[in-house]
C-alpha cells in the first residue's frame, strides 16, 4: 500500500498493523488489536440503521419481547456472514462484486447487478427517510428539507475518504458510539422485565403470521446485502499481506473486529425492541406503528429526555448509514460493471426514490419496513455467492472455509431463502 496518499493516522495504522503481523511487538494488549479495528464498525452501522428502528418498534409494540430471539439469531448470522466477507477480501484482494463478475456468466452478472441496485435503492430509502425524520423530530424541519440536509452531510463525510480509511472509520465508529450510548440511557429510563427478556431470547415464538412478516423484516434489517459486498472491499486494500501466516493472523484480528462491532450492534438492536416492548406493549399500547408515534408516546411514558435521546440516536443512525450505503453502492457498481461514477452522481441517483416517497406523503415507518422486506429478498443473492466463493480452494487458497463453516453458512442461506418464500406466499394469500 502506498502510504504517501494516506493521512498520518491511516499510514500510522498500516505501519502498526504490519508491526503486529510481523510479530515485532510481543504480548497481547488492546493496543495490538487497535490497528485492525474499523472495517467491521463501518459494516455494523448498517445493522443499526433507521430500518432497524422501524422493524424493532413494530415488533416490540405489537409482540412485546417475543421476537427478541429473532434479533439474536440474526446477529449471529451477521457475524458469520461478515466474517466470510472480510476473509474473501483478505485472501484474494478482490471484493465480492468483482468475484461475481469474474466467476459467473455475463447474463448472471448483469442480473445480480440489477438486483443489487434495487437493494441499494431500498437501503437508501430507509437511511434517507430515517435521517430526514430525525431532523424533523429534533428541529421541526420538513422531511424534504431534512432529506436535502442529509445529502449534504453525506457528501461532507465522504469527502474525508481522500485522506485514507482511518478518518472515515473514526467518524462512523463515533456514530456507532452515539447510538449505543443513547440506547444505554433509554434502557436506564425504561427498566425492562429482565426475566421476560432472557426467556424470549431463548424460546422461539412468532406470535402469528404477522410476526413472521416482521421477523423477516428484522432479518432484512439486520443482515444487510450491501455491506456484505462492502466489507470485502474494505479489506482488499486496507492492510495488504501475501504471506499465508500473516494472512491467517490478519483474519483472526478481523474476526475480533467483527465480534466487537457486531456485538455492539446486536445489543443496540435488542435494546430497540426491548424499549418498544417496555414503553408500549407492557402498558397495553399495541398500535404504535410509526417512528413519529414512538417519539411522541415516549415523552409522557418515560419523560422528555427519553424521547430526545431517541431522536438523536435516529439522526446519528440515518446520517452514518446513508454514508455507508453510498460507499456500498459505489463498490457494487464498480465491481459488477468495472465502471466508476462520481459519488455525488451516485448520491443523486439513489436519493430520487426516497424524495419521491417523501413528496407523495407515504407513511415513513411503513416505507422503512417495506424497504427491509425488500432487503431480505435480496439477501440470498449476496449470501449464496459469498458461500460458494469462500468454499472454493482455487479462490481462497489456505483461507478456504472449513467444511463445517460451509455447512453452517449454507444452512443460513437456506433459512433466509425459506423465510422469503414463506413471506411471499403470506403476502399474496
Amino acid at each position: 500500500m502506498d502510504r504517501r496518499s494516506l493521512s498520518n493516522s491511516s499510514a500510522s495504522t498500516v505501519h502498526d498493523a504490519e508491526q503486529v503481523l510481523n510479530r515485532k511487538q510481543g504480548g497481547f494488549s488492546p493496543k495490538r488489536l487497535l490497528p485492525f479495528l474499523g472495517p467491521a464498525f463501518i459494516a455494523s452501522i448498517a445493522y443499526v440503521d433507521p430500518g432497524n428502528f422501524a422493524t424493532n418498534i413494530q415488533a416490540g409494540s405489537a409482540f412485546g419481547y417475543k421476537l427478541l430471539w429473532v434479533v439474536l439469531a440474526s446477529n449471529v448470522m451477521a457475524m458469520l456472514i461478515q466474517g466470510l466477507s472480510a476473509k474473501l477480501g483478505i485472501a484474494t484482494g478482490l471484493n465480492l462484486a468483482e468475484h461475481c463478475r469474474l466467476q459467473f456468466p455475463r447474463a448472471a452478472t448483469w442480473s445480480l447487478w440489477v438486483i443489487m441496485e434495487v437493494v441499494a435503492m431500498a437501503t437508501d430509502l430507509a437511511e434517507f427517510i430515517g435521517a430526514a425524520v430525525g431532523f424533523h423530530l429534533l428541529f421541526g424541519i420538513p422531511l424534504l428539507v431534512g432529506g436535502c440536509i442529509t445529502a449534504i452531510v453525506t457528501f461532507a463525510i465522504l469527502a474525508f475518504e481522500r485522506f485514507g480509511f482511518r478518518p472515515i472509520e473514526s467518524i462512523i465508529a463515533g456514530f456507532v458510539g452515539v447510538i449505543a450510548v443513547s440506547y444505554l440511557i433509554e434502557m436506564i429510563f425504561g427498566k425492562p422485565q429482565w426475566g421476560l427478556v432472557f426467556r424470549n431470547l431463548a424460546v422461539p415464538s412468532f406470535g402469528g403470521s404477522e410476526g413472521v412478516m416482521i421477523a423477516s423484516g428484522i432479518l432484512g434489517a439486520t443482515v444487510m446485502p450491501h455491506v456484505i459486498f462492502l466489507h470485502s472491499a474494505l479489506m482488499q486494500r486496507r492492510i495488504v499481506v501475501k504471506d499465508p501466516r500473516q494472512q491467517r493472523r490478519l483474519f483472526r484480528f478481523e474476526i475480533a473486529d467483527v465480534g466487537i462491532a457486531m456485538t455492539i450492534a446486536g445489543l443496540v438492536n435488542m435494546a430497540m425492541l426491548i424499549m418498544a416492548a417496555v414503553a408500549f406493549n407492557d402498558r397495553g399500547i399495541h398500535g404504535v406503528a410509526t417512528i413519529e408515534q414512538a417519539y411522541l408516546t415516549l415523552k409522557p411514558l418515560l419523560g422528555g429526555a427519553a424521547s430526545l435521546v431517541f431522536a438523536i440516536a435516529l439522526l446519528a443512525s440515518g446520517l452514518s448509514s446513508s454514508t455507508v450505503g453510498t460507499s456500498a453502492g459505489q463498490v457494487i457498481m464498480q465491481g459488477f460493471l468495472r465502471r466508476r461514477i462520481p459519488v455525488w452522481v451516485r448520491r443523486v441517483v439513489t436519493m430520487v426514490p426516497s424524495l419521491v416517497v417523501i413528496s407523495l406523503g407515504f407513511d415513513a415507518t411503513r416505507s422503512l419496513v417495506v424497504s427491509q422486506v425488500v432487503l431480505s429478498f435480496g439477501l440470498p443473492f449476496a449470501v449464496a455467492p459469498l458461500v460458494i466463493f469462500t468454499s472454493r480452494k482455487s479462490i481462497m487458497g489456505h483461507l478456504v472455509n472449513r467444511p463445517v463453516t460451509t455447512i453452517i453458512a449454507g444452512l443460513v442461506a437456506a433459512l433466509i431463502l425459506s423465510l422469503n418464500v414463506y413471506l411471499l406466499i403470506s403476502l399474496f394469500s
